[in-house]
This record gives structure tokens, sequence and C-alpha cells, in this order.
């Protein structure tokens, strides 16, 4: 079995925004190299909203370095970015936005949505770029729910965002090897997974109970982070589940953050604060 590093519990909640109350489940600040190629994970609700007449979210903001993956469970979600781009995603469907070199973008509730009120659930996951990648061209993949495989399981099912599972590929297209799953599990027993040996392998239990290798009840916003050693491990829903398993081959770069930009180095850090500021980034 692959070792678990540590088991993490859910932060406080906070607001992006005015849309998303959130917990950030897990961050390139804490972990390190331990979780690269990814950076963090915010788990937005669910969160019940009353009708408006104003959709609320958050206003236009840069990312450069990275990308974005985010995973619509209830809710709508409207995006409209300085590289042209614009799109609503609904439950089930993935936005993956390749920041890069930079990009303005914002991200509000759907006007529909905005009208009706309702249940917002959605997962944001920062994964990083090659430092070969990071002044590539933006990107913007739209993944509609119909494109991404659902693989049943003994216990449950599995969605393939990114990646490969048993030899369903995922639709996104990556920078680097990883998987992206999306599980929805039932009790009923423990059911045995593999991932590449050296990989790094997050799991997070968005909603229920979950053992995790036989050993650990993982509950809800709660995040297992393995050592890279290692492929196989298993889980277990103690009762119905939501669950990502996140596995990727680490960049092994230095990694410098600051805010929305994540490079390499402080001197790309400043220059990446210097372009914002003089209107590189582009215009919505």
């Amino acid at each position: 079995m692959k070792q678990i590093k540590g088991v993490y519990a859910p932060p406080r909640q906070h607001w992006v925004g005015d849309g998303f109350p959130v917990r950030s489940l897990f961050s390139y600040g804490m972990h390190d190299n331990d979780i690269s190629p990814f950076l963090l994970l915010d788990h937005a609700g669910p969160a019940e909203f009353t009708p408006s007449d104003k959709p609320r979210g958050v206003g236009v903001h840069p990312h450069r370095g990275f990308e974005t993956v985010t995973i619509v469970y209830d809710g709508e979600v409207s995006h409209r970015d300085s590289a042209g781009f614009s799109d609503t995603i609904y439950p089930g469907d993935v936005q993956w936005m390749t920041a890069a070199s930079g990009i303005l973008h914002e991200e509000f509730h759907s006007p529909r949505f905005s009208e009706t009120g309702g249940t917002m659930e959605m997962a944001q996951l920062w994964v990083n770029l090659p430092a070969k990648d990071k002044m590539t061209p933006p990107r913007y993949q739209g993944i509609g729910a119909k494109k991404i495989p659902t693989v049943a399981l003994d216990h449950g099912s599995l969605r393939v965002i990114a990646g490969d599972y048993t030899g369903n590929a995922g639709p996104a297209l990556t920078y680097s090897p990883i998987n992206v799953w999306d599980l929805s599990l039932q009790p009923g027993g423990a059911q045995d997974f593999s991932v590449s040996d050296g990989h790094s392998l997050i799991v997070v239990v968005l909603k229920g109970e979950v053992m995790v290798n036989r050993e650990h009840a993982i509950g809800t916003d709660h995040t297992v982070v393995f050592a890279h050693n290692g492929g196989d491990f298993s889980l277990e829903a103690l009762s119905d589940s939501k669950v990502l398993v996140l596995s990727g081959e680490p960049l092994n770069e230095n990694i410098e953050g600051y805010g929305p930009f994540v490079m390499n180095t402080r001197q790309e850090i400043n220059q990446a604060i210097d372009d914002f500021n003089h209107g590189r980034f582009g215009q919505l």
C-alpha cells in the first residue's frame, strides 16, 4: 500500500467574492513538493443562495503560471476572460483554464441561477505548469459532463476528468502526467486502486466518510496526502461519499508564489506584477 504521510482536517470557511464560501483543503505553502504538480484545492459550498437580480461571484482578477480546474456539482458558474473565452458550466461540467503567460478572468453565478437561487457547490483545483510551459499562450477547455467517461465500480462510479483509469482516458489536455478522478462511492466494501509508482497522490473527501487503506476513517472536507513511493491504495465508503483522487508526476521544480501568480523565481513574480500593473494581461 502507498504510505499515508498525513491526514488534514478542514480549515475555517472564508468567502471568495460574494458568491463562493470556500474551504482551502490543501495548498502548496503547506505541502510543497509532496503534492506537486497540484497547488491548491478550494471546496465551495454546498451553500444555499436566495434569488438575486445581481449575479454573485468574483470580479476581474489575474492569474499566471498555472491552470485552474473548476468542477461544478450544483448550481451554474459563468466565466469570461481576457483571451476571449466565455462559457457557463452546469452540474457535472468542468472548466479547465490554462492561465500560463497571463490572463484576466471573472467568475459569477449564471444569470439563470442568480434569478432562481438554489444550491451552489463546486471545487476548484490549481495545477502547476512546468517551468518550460509557464509562458505559453492561455488556453480554455470547457468540458461538458457528457464528454467525461464514467466507469462503474463495485460500489459506486468514477469519472475520468484527466489521465486514465483502466484504459478510459479523460478528455482534459494536460502539460504533465496527472489523473483527476471524481468518485461517487456507496458502502459495501473496500475497493482497490493504483497510480504510478513515484507519483504524488491526494485523496479529498468532499462528502461522507471513507476508510483509506483500511485504517484511516476520513470525514467530509478532510485531505489525505500520500508518499510518492508505491502505487496501490484502497477506499471504502462508510456512508454515501463524494471523493476527488488526484495523482501526478512531481515537477521537482522550485515554486515561488504570490497570490494569483505561481512561478519559479522571485524575479518572475516581480515581472508578473509589473506586467499586470501595466496592462499586459489584456483586457476584459
